[in-house]
């Protein structure tokens, strides 16, 4: 069996390639190395696969590669390559995100088209919904993202959809809330907390710490990932949640007691794009992809944490 893997030097899609070449799969790795957060950082979390006999890496930018000969003897596309990050796509950066998120999606979709895929997955984001009070998110529920980076995963999705419903693309995408764990992206908050409370420098907090966020650790995710791709269905939208809402000050808390050190707390000002909570209904993953959450929030904090100290970069 043959999985691509793209955006695999990132923090989801190391730990994927690693659980898919433990199934045996020979994986291709294609990633360009984004400067959203230094190369090296990207590097070290390729470290467990890169010489691996079932695995090969492509450097290579989506945007520009001849992808349909890459495919012909593909049987799953994990597509997780992406400009990531919500408070940065406003303004001139748009660009970047329209480009890495929709154009090198549809351009992937497209060579797609008449293979023998078993499934494409696509890796979409809580960000489509935007900022509701209407929890628990609902697959078939309203999407008004507030962020630019949101209106580019929902595109994706409807790009995903499209190519089933007119070229029968196995197309499925699923929607993450909040991932965390070790080889966390450094400008996601528990990675920038966990960094300056392992320092004893200020950790910034925006808003006022009573925003809540359905928090779900990466071997989860992973999981999540791998039962859509061997569903038999396809065309449809999937939310991957933890399986729980949990406050900032909440988590912090918990991490504070994980650590036992205190956090010095600077109050920042909510930032656009920014939503005031989420939490996932998780019943569709359930009943038809068998999805279950293992790891708890402070199991997985202390995980994080342990990593943060000891192998973090």
């Amino acid at each position: 069996m043959k999985s691509l893997v793209t955006g695999v030097a990132g923090f989801i899609g190391s730990h994927l390639a690693e659980k898919l070449l433990a199934l045996d799969h020979e994986v291709v790795g294609i990633d360009s190395f984004l400067d959203n957060y230094p190369r090296p950082f990207k590097e070290k979390n390729l470290s467990n696969v890169l010489h691996h006999r079932k695995f090969s890496f492509l450097h290579q930018d989506l945007l520009g590669l001849d992808l349909q000969p890459l495919l012909d003897d593909i049987s799953y596309v994990f597509h997780l390559a992406a400009q990531p990050g919500v408070r940065s796509s406003w303004g001139e950066e748009f660009a970047r995100y329209s480009e890495n998120n929709i154009r090198a999606t549809q351009m992937l979709l497209e060579a797609g088209k008449g293979s023998k895929l078993r499934k494409f997955v696509y890796a979409s984001s809580s960000s489509v919904y935007g900022d509701t009070d209407d929890l628990p998110m609902r697959e078939e529920g309203g999407t008004r993202p507030v962020s630019p980076y949101g209106v580019t995963k929902l595109a994706a999705e409807h790009l995903a959809y499209l190519y089933w419903k007119a070229f029968g693309v196995p197309a499925v995408s699923l929607r993450f809330f909040t991932v965390y764990g070790p080889r966390q992206r450094p400008d996601m908050f528990f990675h920038i907390f966990m960094r300056a409370l392992h320092r004893g420098e200020e950790v910034p907090l925006f808003d006022d710490g009573e925003q809540t966020r359905d928090f779900t650790f990466c071997s989860d995710i992973v999981d999540g990932i791998l039962k859509a791709a061997f569903y038999p269905g396809a065309g449809e939208v999937f939310n991957l949640g933890g399986g729980s809402e949990t406050s900032l000050l909440q988590a912090i808390a918990l991490v504070e007691k994980i650590s036992g050190r205190k956090a010095n707390l600077k109050r920042c000002d909510r930032q656009s794009g920014d939503v005031r909570h989420t939490r996932a209904r998780l019943e569709e993953a359930r009943s038809k992809l068998g999805y279950s959450p293992q790891i708890g929030l402070e199991e997985g904090l202390a995980r994080e944490w342990e990593w943060i100290t000891t192998v973090a970069y």
